[in-house]
């Protein structure tokens, strides 16, 4: 590690590994990743050892082969290579994981590692519809490197699957859980009987607050809800402070985050004071003849703070909402306090999304209240982070709406799926359309994963636009849309449209007046005009069916 370390950063990492191991091998203990390492070090170094491995199994059987990294191929190569009596399972076009080393080139080449292999080619689902199914094959087809395979249906026909596309992230939040809703009057309907999938971590926020708003039990399956991350709670703290002279909560939270000097023994002097002169401590904070004798530093920041603070709060009323909340968050440097906070480039960046996600549900506030307030945002957001039933964890359990990432739900199905966010950047994600070639594939069988979850019901959807920092961007329609329609061309168009838009902003989605023809909303191709894919739900209801199962598949 330490001949390949490019940076300080990664040179500390290879130092602080060797030193790591050589505490493992002290101890004469290995962790998780070792188990596989030290295995396929033992059988290449010591080929007695891995014969006589090998000799203690007359068959080896492997499930989800698709799966499996380097160090698991070479060590089941290295057990069956004597007797040859190997059975895989897997599924190339559920290969998902290749960000976390699994290689799907493992079992599409499994034909040439083992040429008198038998294929049994398990070409039969059980689970979804005819319809459901159809559009699975014709998704996974364009895939060309796969093996060629065509799925049936045990049960043809059913409903077709639905393409619903929205204003913005809101509207399509809204009207899904009204949807959810409208399902869950019918008689037969659980709420354990849908899920809604999402590609990342920071899409299920407005779906978390409508299904709360709704009542609608639900849980958020593999991640922590949006309102308990640590860098909404900061933000919502400081514009606490701007509407309130008196939230001792808010002020203790973000008085030294980011860093400004006022530290343990600062606070502590303040709340000690606070408490004898029974004055709120941020109301006390604020008054300099009146607080407490505090070191320089702590002196210094305090009076930043108040002067940040009091000047944003005066021009409540007179600015947008959206731009007050933007410029406290600039001034304070609160992106330099998730940088420092957050080593990983991607962790910084899922942190930061979250903050953004705050300062959009502000502009939504603005745009859709009749008398938009600080205050009155604010307390829809503490109520959207509030539990509704105070038996959370008995009831959301057992009969509860699912949230979770296409990641997350591998391996499980429901009567009725809603997939949402079909858009370049989001799925495919905007690392795999920079990418292409394999990284789109993975994508691809990603889409077809959540697709192939539903059984009955199946919805796919988009935004028109989304917010960035509190402005509506234009999206661009997922080239899985029209692949699923079959529509080649339009899916290549949209693909170039995608990596085209990348390359000159870094984003997928297209500021308003930001076109590349430079006619915003109205230029030709935009998305907002309609060249989405345009379907119109589908009526009836599905038959009668049992509680979903979750198993592999």
């Amino acid at each position: 590690a330490l001949q390949v370390a490019r940076s300080d950063k990664d040179h500390l990492a290879a130092v602080g590994y060797r030193r790591y191991q050589t505490e493992l091998k002290a101890s004469g203990a290995v962790d998780f990743d070792d188990l596989l390492l030290v295995t396929e070090d033992l059988f290449t170094q010591f080929d007695e050892v891995r014969r006589a491995e090998a000799g203690r199994f007359d068959h080896l059987l492997v499930d989800e082969y698709q799966d499996t990294n380097g160090s698991q191929y070479r060590i089941v190569r290295g057990l069956a290579r004597d007797h040859r009596n190997l059975c895989v399972v897997g599924d190339d076009d559920q290969s998902i994981y290749g960000w976390r080393g699994a290689e799907v080139e493992h079992i599409l080449r499994f034909g040439k590692d083992w040429p008198d292999a038998k294929v049994v080619r398990l070409e039969e689902n059980y689970r979804s519809t005819g319809e459901i199914i159809a559009i699975a094959n014709r998704l996974i087809a364009f895939n060309a490197t796969r093996h060629d395979k065509i799925l049936r249906a045990s049960r043809p026909g059913g409903l077709r699957p639905q393409i619903l596309q929205f204003k913005d992230e809101n509207e399509e939040a809204k009207e899904i859980v009204a949807l959810i809703q409208q399902r869950l009057r019918t008689p037969g309907i659980d709420p354990r009987d849908l899920a809604i999938l999402f590609r990342t971590n920071e899409q299920p926020r407005p779906f978390e607050a409508e299904l709360r708003k709704a009542k609608v039990p639900y849980t958020l399956v593999g991640g922590m809800s949006f309102f308990d991350r640590k860098e909404v709670r900061d933000v919502t703290a400081l514009l606490r402070l701007i509407e309130s002279d008196d939230d001792e909560v808010a002020f203790l939270r973000i008085v030294n985050t980011p860093p400004r000097g006022v530290g343990p023994k600062a606070v502590e002097v303040l709340m000690k004071s606070a408490v004898e002169s029974s004055t709120p401590v941020w109301k006390l904070a604020r008054d300099a003849q009146r607080r407490p004798t505090l070191p320089r530093a702590a002196e210094e920041g305090l009076d930043r703070l108040v002067k940040l603070v009091d000047g944003l709060r005066s021009q409540l009323g007179r600015r947008p909402l959206v731009d007050i909340a933007n410029e406290l968050l600039e001034k304070v440097e609160y992106r330099h306090e998730i940088d420092r906070s957050y080593d990983d480039p991607d962790e910084r960046q899922t942190r930061w999304s979250s903050v953004e996600q705050v300062i959009n549900s502000l502009a939504a506030h603005e745009k859709e209240a009749k008398k938009p307030s600080l205050g009155d945002f604010l307390d829809e957001l503490a109520l959207s982070g509030r539990d509704f039933d105070n038996d959370k964890e008995k009831k959301l359990a057992g009969n509860a709406v699912a949230l979770m990432t296409l990641h997350s739900a591998k391996g499980l199905e429901f009567p009725e799926v809603y997939m949402v966010g079909l858009e370049e950047g989001i799925l495919p994600h905007h690392r795999s359309v920079a990418a292409e070639g394999s990284a789109i594939d993975e994508e691809r069988r990603l889409c077809y994963v959540g697709v192939t979850r539903a059984q009955e019901r199946l919805t796919l959807s988009l935004s028109l636009t989304r917010f960035k920092w509190g402005k509506p961007r234009e999206t661009i329609p997922s080239r899985f849309l029209f692949e699923i329609m079959g529509q080649a061309e339009n899916a290549a168009k949209f693909a170039r449209k995608a990596r085209e838009t990348l390359k000159q902003s870094g984003s997928t989605t297209i500021a308003k007046g930001d076109s590349a023809k430079g006619k915003g909303a109205k230029g030709k191709g935009s998305a907002a005009k309609g060249n989405g894919p345009k379907t119109k739900p589908q009526a009836g209801s599905p038959p009668t069916k049992p509680a979903p199962k979750r198993r592999s598949g």
